[in-house]
């Protein structure tokens, strides 16, 4: 018997028009071809979507729910696009209102599944299109979400950020990529900021402690560094016992590894001291100068919290009554600005995780500094008044003050360059 070949045969050339239905309660409806040779539902549900031709594929060539679901009524119009309510997800499903458009829009919030990029030099939303309500995303761009931004990077819940990888609260991050996929998770009390730089401190960097009008122990103190007075005179550096170098340029102690310079010294010490102290003043501007990413954390008060690398601002005191860790990389960078008093209690220490060190640390204190005993702390502070540490306190790090530095038995070990 014969048949009409053509009778099912759709024709390239043709302006056809390919329509899904489903029922309410969400029919089944078996994978078809659109006209670019994209697929429409690939073995997945198709509930309340319809598909028009005339601008090509679903998801730009790609798949609707390529083995998942388009849900919620989306449709897929002329020149591509989920309208609110519609969703894609690559290998599985994007759900809540979220939107994916070849060319087009993402609105409302938008939600991209597990293999949608929002990486370093990663992927896009909609082909190039863009996410409201939280921020942007451009191709390979950045990313807002809660008000945390990242370059080329990642996007955490609560907004985490970094070039490449971030700590967030719960969030994930992943270098080159997906939300959520192949990234780490962090548990900070704040989300990750844009990656800063260190504070350069010049010539200070050559010393464990350096100070205006005078530093103080009361013995014993070991100090690992040098320690330096200027415009002071050596006689502003007590309790040390100070053996004068023959060549009365420097002199040693046995509480300092390393050497004890004072303005009144020969020559070239008080022109060095005097570019030293210049260079703390500036690296102390520079730390002030930073852009906050975060403000008021705590009211004052950190106690207990993990804090991801960036540049914190309080434009009160700090209390840091128990142990607050500071969890970041090698290269992370922590800069800690504080308008009155920086206050540390008794027994507390600063920690640190991840491969965090003390040189990319740095407090900046307009107020004083008061270490409590047996405290611990880690990194560089740069005072714009004193800086005390009680018996038996220590410090991985630098003390740099504006006026004197005091100490009690005390252990401060300037870190590795």
């Amino acid at each position: 018997m014969m048949t009409n070949s053509n009778s099912y045969r759709l024709k390239p050339p043709a302006a056809l028009v390919l329509l899904l239905f489903a029922t309410a309660c969400g029919g089944v409806a078996a994978a078809r071809s659109t006209p670019d040779g994209g697929q429409a539902g690939t073995g997945g549900a198709a509930g309340d979507v319809s598909v028009a031709a005339g601008g090509g594929a679903v998801g730009a060539g790609g798949a609707v729910g390529a083995g998942g679901a388009a849900r919620a009524g989306g449709a897929v119009g002329a020149g591509g696009g989920f309208g609110a309510g519609g969703a894609v997800g690559a290998g599985g499903a994007a759900r809540a209102s979220g939107a994916v458009g070849a060319g087009g829009a993402a609105r409302a919030g938008g939600a991209v599944g597990a293999g949608g990029g929002l990486g370093a030099g990663g992927g896009v939303l909609g082909a190039g299109g863009s996410v409201r309500s939280g921020g942007a995303v451009g191709t390979g761009g950045t990313v807002t979400v809660g008000g945390a931004v990242g370059v080329g990077g990642a996007v955490g819940a609560g907004g985490a950020v970094s070039t490449g990888g971030a700590y967030s609260t719960g969030g994930a991050v992943g270098a080159g990529g997906a939300l959520g996929t192949g990234g780490t998770a962090g548990t900070s009390d704040a989300g990750t900021m844009v990656a800063e730089v260190p504070v350069n401190l010049g010539t200070a960097k050559n010393y464990a402690i350096l100070a205006e009008s005078g530093i103080s122990t009361v013995p014993t103190s070991a100090i690992i560094g040098n320690v330096g007075v200027s415009p002071a005179a050596a006689t502003y550096i007590t309790g040390f016992s100070l053996i004068a170098d023959s060549t009365t340029v420097f002199s040693t102690s046995p509480q300092v590894t390393g050497k004890a310079y004072a303005a009144d010294y020969t020559s070239p010490t008080p022109a060095t001291l005097t570019s030293a102290i210049a260079d703390m003043q500036l690296a102390f501007t520079d730390a002030a100068g930073r852009a906050p990413d975060v403000t008021e954390l705590g009211a004052g008060n950190i106690g207990g919290m993990n804090l991801a690398p960036g540049v914190y601002k309080w434009g009160t005191g700090l209390l840091i009554p128990t142990d607050v860790t500071l969890t970041g990389t090698a290269t992370a960078v922590w800069i800690f600005q504080i308008a009155q008093n920086l206050t540390i209690s008794n027994g507390t220490k600063i920690l640190l995780a991840g491969g965090a060190l003390p040189k990319n640390i740095f407090w900046q204190v307009s107020g004083l500094v008061d270490i409590g005993t047996t405290a611990h702390c880690d990194g560089v502070v740069l005072s714009q008044t004193a800086i005390t540490l009680r018996t038996g306190a220590s410090i991985n790090g630098r003390l740099l003050a504006q006026t004197a530095v005091n100490l009690d038995s005390n252990s401060v070990v300037e870190p590795a360059p």
